[in-house]
């Protein structure tokens, strides 16, 4: 965590937030190692003497979510898994642990978001002919800075879902100058985007099956310094409104139980006439998400006819819709982005995401 983006973001207690009590601020109550001004171990302390909640910060990524028992209970592990094991034992233990259980369904994530993220700069990547090109996160983001037109200023930047880091790597690089926050609550995804950022990208790249190959090259980028990454949760962002002046959820509505809520809480975090920017395929799964909180995939009866596009663009019209979302002004929108997203090298996954550049009102 360095210690410039906690001063500038002046993140509040999300536990307090989420139980109506107040924004408290948390002070950063022990550093246990810190280099070059980014505390690597530490802990963040709640401020409110009645909650008084502490947050690790573990491998430079501090936990800032509402339940950091549950997050660790849930994907601690990926903090704890080396990279460095011998290949050799790393295919053993993987065909040991068979396919289906958290080692496989972490690996395969890991292989999907990195290849998709960083594979352009892998030496040892061949084109594939027919196949998917890496970089679709990157090239879905620089589609909608262009939508979104000039801003007159980007000091603070927020990547809200940043996956393996390269949509924010993209965000630093675009605006000069801002200091950019990615934050998600896939901690293994955060590990590489922070190895990223200091100049080594580690993935496990699927081949096919339970059979991978670990890649593992040096990258070099523009604007690291202004890079961070921390775990929170979208649904709890730990900021006080009108923190940031552009924020990016790609691919990310569709992933969280409440996508109008999301909404809302992405607008509140903008300053006046700040910038989001939204990607969504429409993926609905009740894993994430109720049915009863997608937007658009049902009530084909309604006016919207089930379509998710004119739903969200009435959720984003205050007058048309009761649970409408307000201090958001459409400014631009793609129907049908396409974006791939490679499974193996025989499968890849083709979505048609809906983009979407708003601006933030007075509203």
């Amino acid at each position: 965590m360095r210690r410039g983006h906690f001063a500038a973001f002046a993140p509040h207690c999300p536990r307090c937030a989420r139980a109506g009590v107040g924004r408290h601020v948390l002070a950063l109550a022990d550093v246990r190692a810190e280099r070059a001004g980014e505390v690597i171990t530490g802990v963040l302390h709640c401020s409110n003497p009645m909650c008084q909640q502490e947050y690790p910060i573990l491998d430079g990524i501090p936990l800032l979510v509402p339940e950091v028992r549950t997050l660790l209970a849930e994907r601690g592990i990926e903090l704890l898994m080396r990279d460095d094991l011998d290949p050799v034992l790393e295919s053993l233990i993987g065909d040991a642990m068979g396919p289906d259980g958290w080692f496989d369904v972490m690996r395969q994530t890991m292989s999907s978001y990195a290849w998709d993220g960083w594979a352009d700069l892998d030496p040892d990547e061949a084109p594939s002919e027919g196949g998917p090109v890496p970089g679709a996160v990157r090239r879905c983001l620089d589609r909608l800075l262009d939508m979104a037109g000039p801003v007159d200023r980007v000091e603070l930047a927020l990547d809200v879902g940043c996956g393996a880091g390269r949509s924010a790597f993209t965000l630093a690089e675009r605006h000069s100058g801002a200091l950019v926050l990615g934050i998600d609550t896939n901690l293994g995804l955060l590990r590489l985007a922070h190895g990223a950022v200091h100049g080594t990208v580690s993935y496990p790249r699927r081949r096919i099956g339970l059979v991978y190959d670990r890649r593992r090259f040096a990258v070099s980028r523009t604007g690291l310094e202004r890079l961070d990454f921390w775990a929170c949760d979208a649904m709890a962002l730990p900021f006080a409104d009108a923190t940031a002046d552009l924020v990016v959820a790609l691919n990310v509505l569709d992933c969280v139980a409440e996508p109008r809520r999301l909404l809302a809480g992405l607008a509140d975090s903008l300053r006046r006439d700040g910038r989001l920017l939204l990607a969504t395929p429409y993926d609905w799964s009740t894993r994430a998400t109720p049915v009863e909180t997608w937007i658009g995939g049902h009530s084909q009866r309604a006016a919207h006819g089930g379509a998710a596009e004119p739903f969200l663009r009435a959720l984003l019209a205050t007058s048309e819709h009761p649970q409408s979302v307000a201090g958001l002004r459409l400014l631009d929108e793609i129907s049908a982005w396409p974006w791939q997203t490679r499974l193996h090298e025989r499968s890849t996954v083709s979505y048609r995401s809906h983009l979407l550049a708003l601006a933030r009102t007075a509203g």
